[in-house]
């Protein structure tokens, strides 16, 4: 945790372009002197579709400065509210904020009760605190080639089973989907559903196409659709993908090349473009790589493959 120098301090000209939705420790004027240097401005805010719950805390400067060993986190729960207030930070004093937080939590986009958005830090598992998960994306989320459904299913009765009254589900994806056509039918798929999670696990399709040369520009146009429909409707965005595949087996369609290097280009991306936003992004990988015998055709995972795929995502979000 660090001490902002005096130059950086707030001033009266000073730009404040960041709003910050606090609920806890970081409301405390004490708090806010040792983190800022002083009181920063803040007005009364409200969060809705979410509650609180407690989270212990064992870094030492953070106990020292909060003078608590127990914070709360957020969790979502429909009709829920919190009351908080959004802090007006600087460049400087958001840096200061995200030092101060533990790695229990990340700073992501909030849509407030009033409409406004703003950050809000969140459990670093994005799926911990869920409830109500809509999945979209291409034939590997669908589960092809495993007729238990794939690594979406295995995700789905373990969360439903968690919470059979709140929890639910919804797997939306479509084979042969790419991330344009995911950004373009989720608007329509999330009302009925009222999604506090929203899973994209598609992109594959978008880089295997040919003439790519604008696939970057599209696949950044794509996600920045997707994360503004997740913040309209007040769900957290996770982005999942790609996998690892076999290029020799990989099956060949008409205009679509799956080879690793195209992969391997869209796995950066997908991180790069994820860490700069305040994505969550879920890297899956790991799990498959030099493991063509967990792919049933090169690309799409065997049952023993979605099994795989399934702990890994289950110990990287919950």
């Amino acid at each position: 945790m660090r001490l902002l120098p005096e130059k950086d301090r707030f001033s009266l000209n000073e730009t404040r372009p960041h709003a910050l939705f606090s609920f806890g420790t970081l409301l405390d004027e004490r708090v806010q002197k040792t983190i800022f240097g002083q009181a920063v401005p803040q007005s009364p805010a409200a969060l809705a579709g979410h509650a609180t719950r407690p989270v212990r805390i064992t870094d030492p400067e953070v106990i020292a400065t909060s003078g608590l060993d127990v914070h709360l986190t957020l969790e979502r729960r429909i009709g829920a509210e919190v009351e908080g207030a959004v802090l007006h930070l600087t460049d400087a004093d958001l840096a200061a904020a995200d030092d101060y937080e533990v790695d229990d939590y990340t700073r992501r986009r909030v849509r407030l009760s009033s409409g406004a958005s703003a950050w809000a830090y969140l459990d670093a598992r994005p799926l911990r605190s869920a409830s109500r998960i809509v999945i979209v994306g291409d034939s590997i989320a669908y589960g092809r080639c495993d007729p238990q459904g794939g690594w979406a299913a295995r995700l789905a009765v373990g969360h439903i089973a968690t919470d059979e009254t709140d929890n639910r589900v919804f797997n939306l994806a479509v084979p042969g989907s790419t991330l344009a056509e995911a950004a373009e039918q989720t608007p329509a798929l999330l009302p009925a559903r009222r999604p506090d999670t929203v899973m994209v696990a598609a992109g594959i399709n978008d880089m295997a196409s040919a003439g790519t040369d604008s696939g970057p520009v599209r696949l950044e146009e794509s996600l920045e659709a997707l994360a503004a429909t997740a913040l309209a409707y007040g769900a957290r965005l996770v982005v999942v993908g790609p996998t690892w595949l076999d290029e020799d087996r990989a099956p060949v369609y008409e205009g679509l090349s799956f080879t690793h290097e195209r992969a391997s280009t869209l796995r950066e991306n997908l991180r790069s473009w994820c860490a700069a936003h305040h994505i969550d992004h879920l890297d899956p990988w790991e799990p498959l790589r030099d493991r063509p015998d967990l792919l049933a055709d090169g690309l799409h995972p065997t049952p023993e493959g979605h099994d795989a795929l399934h702990r890994h995502l289950t110990g990287l979000a919950f």
